[in-house]
């Protein structure tokens, strides 16, 4: 087949679809295994995890638009060559602090998988055929999500927690050479003599992560500055640094972030939706995870077997959605979808304790996974089609930016408040799975996770009220919408 043919560009970008999020969900089931085996403290198990979301999410604005100027391909394919090293890095890891090394390279290949992967597709797809690209985009997303815990468990159970990193390799590989193949060299900016602007770059990755440090102190405890004054002093670097890259972008030529990119009434609810929507949904597998091993009853395999009605539901959510986009309005599916995720972490925050019952945590996690897969093809079909294509990337990268400081908060509120009333040993057993033999620490834990769980709950609310305030206009079927008409 034709290299410029969409199915052909999709069956690539799939690779880095499955590869990132194989990786991702099988970490997150094997973490207790990971904690144990490395022996590792409550802040080095933390940091596996928190490690790779907080450079992805300060990666991704810089590659979104170094992907507009110099082309989506070579981006990709540089970021499928990191990932692929970093992954083996991570097996062959002999230490936690070696781990998370490895996982913070790993994410320099990610943040460029994710951010192209969409802009690929929305360059390749026309635009009446668009919102099925995303929508199967979404659901082999979600369907690796559910196999992932799935493979990871039963990788880790079989290898330890090295299997995680080495059923990743062989579709590394493949996914690398096949993309070298089949995409196309076409996907850049029209623009004349368009300049990277590596200070502005610079500026952004250090005011994402000031910024995301001030938001959650959890994660500078983990780094060793616990109490208020570092926080406080890392909001007033965020402060100083957001002024400096906004003042910066507005007098270049070619900014690295347009502003008009975000003044927009349909992008700006959309964008403080996706936002929320990831803060919201995100922590729940990690939280059911530790949840379920926490007691001993489960191992890895057992807890990726029952987390995975999230993935399930996010599937059929994402195959449903993809078949509605064009013929219901895009509001009211984002809407719906961020609704549906609000019942289901209302009711794990029931239902989710060590000794609970399984049947309203697996509704609580299908619904969870649900709202996810309703609201991920239209919100994303949407976006991408009110941008000119030489602003995709960038705009991409906004989205992809926010969806991670999403899923970086999510992470580092739901496990400060789930492990906050415990002490420094029981939350390392917490991690490992190895409460059961303290009685009231496991009860303080499970306290923790439904209080963590209201908050997800209240995350939630916010994104469904940011989807309600979606102006009401026909370009909302998305798959008859062009830039120029919103």
């Amino acid at each position: 087949m034709s290299p410029r043919n969409p199915w052909t560009v999709f069956s690539a970008t799939s690779t880095g679809v499955v590869a990132v999020f194989l990786n991702i969900s099988g970490v997150n089931v094997a973490l207790p295994t990971i904690a144990r085996e490395l022996g590792a403290s409550a802040a080095q198990s933390s940091w596996v995890l928190l490690s790779y979301m907080l450079v992805t999410t300060a990666l991704i604005l810089a590659i979104g638009r170094l992907a507009d100027i110099v082309g989506r391909r070579p981006l990709y394919l540089a970021g499928y060559v990191v990932f692929t090293l970093a992954t083996a890095a991570c097996a062959l890891a002999s230490g936690p602090e070696l781990l998370i090394t490895a996982r913070t390279v790993q994410a320099v290949g990610a943040a460029a998988l994710v951010t192209n992967t969409t802009a690929l597709l929305t360059d390749t797809f026309p635009a009446a055929s668009l919102g099925k690209g995303l929508g199967l985009n979404a659901t082999v997303a979600a369907v690796t999500q559910a196999i992932g815990p799935l493979a990871g468990g039963a990788a880790t159970t079989l290898l330890g927690w090295r299997g995680t990193f080495l059923v990743t390799l062989p579709i590394c590989l493949v996914g690398l050479v096949w993309s070298a193949a089949v995409l196309p060299r076409t996907a850049r900016s029209t623009a004349p003599r368009e300049r990277f602007d590596g200070v502005g770059a610079v500026l952004s990755a250090l005011a994402l992560a000031a910024t995301l440090l001030t938001l959650s102190p959890d994660v500078l405890a983990a780094t060793g500055f616990d109490g208020v004054g570092p926080a406080v002093v890392c909001g007033v670097v965020a402060a100083l640094l957001w002024v400096l890259f906004v003042a910066r972008q507005r007098r270049r030529p070619s900014p690295l972030v347009d502003l008009g990119v975000l003044v927009h009434r349909m992008r700006g609810p959309l964008y403080a939706a996706v936002l929320l929507n990831a803060a919201a949904q995100y922590a729940v597998v990690v939280l059911a995870s530790l949840v379920l091993q926490s007691t001993g009853r489960h191992d890895a395999l057992a807890a990726g077997l029952l987390v995975s009605p999230l993935a399930l539901g996010t599937t059929v959510a994402a195959v449903v959605a993809g078949n509605l986009v064009g013929r219901v309005a895009a509001r009211t599916m984002v809407t719906a979808g961020s609704a549906v995720v609000l019942v289901g972490t209302l009711l794990l925050a029931l239902v989710l304790t060590p000794d609970g019952a399984y049947a309203g945590v697996f509704v609580g996690l299908f619904a969870v996974g649900a709202g996810t897969g309703l609201f991920m093809t239209p919100g994303t079909s949407l976006l991408m089609l009110t941008v000119p294509a030489a602003q995709r990337g960038i705009a991409n990268g906004v989205r992809s930016a926010l969806q991670n400081v999403g899923f970086l908060l999510s992470t580092a509120v739901a496990l400060g408040i789930a492990t906050g009333g415990l002490s420094g040993a029981d939350r390392a057993d917490a991690y490992s799975g190895a409460l059961s033999a303290a009685p009231s620490a496991l009860g303080s834990f499970g306290d923790g996770v439904r209080a963590a769980l209201v908050v997800l709950s209240v995350l939630a609310f916010l994104a469904l009220a940011a989807c309600v305030a979606l102006p009401v206009r026909r370009s909302t079927r998305v798959a008859s919408t062009t830039p120029e008409e919103t």
